[in-house]
């Protein structure tokens, strides 16, 4: 009967679809059928919609082309709100390992893919239990910001 369970339980996680599998972990993902120029656009439109500040841009692919390598348009967008993040690093200074905010943004032969960490895994992750922290709220803010980048 045991290895019966476990069989079943091992099929299921094979056959479980690998979005799935990626939000366990804390990777909240869309996709955009546009051009990842578009799809920035509206990202930075989204990020000044909701008051949130853009620290930086991290352009991956040139950075590898820097170092002769090569990487599918790769960028990854640094913003936040200290209203929001300090009260976390004060929970726990931990969190200054995941803060300021990140959304990934990056060309896929699907078109762009725009990733992200949940706020309720960086909980999880950094023991947030014990505070009381709006999590369900930058969760929403976070999703809202991706879909209108997305245009979704």
């Amino acid at each position: 009967m045991r290895k019966c369970l476990i069989g079943a339980a091992m099929t299921m996680l094979v056959a479980m679809p690998v979005i799935v599998q990626a939000q366990e972990h804390g990777v909240m993902h869309l996709q955009s059928s546009d051009g990842i120029e578009s799809v920035e656009q509206r990202l930075r439109g989204a990020l000044e919609e909701k008051g949130l500040t853009l620290m930086t841009v991290v352009d991956h692919a040139a950075n590898a082309e820097g170092v002769g390598l090569t990487l599918p348009a790769t960028r990854t967008f640094i913003f936040g709100n200290p209203k929001v993040g300090t009260p976390m690093m004060q929970c726990r200074g931990s969190m200054a390992l995941d803060l300021p905010q990140k959304i990934v943004v990056r060309e896929v032969d699907e078109g762009v893919r725009l990733e992200w960490n949940s706020p309720l895994y960086l909980a999880e992750r950094h023991s947030l239990e014990e505070c009381d922290l709006p999590l369900d709220k930058v969760a929403g803010v976070l999703e809202s910001v991706a879909s209108a980048a997305a245009d979704r």
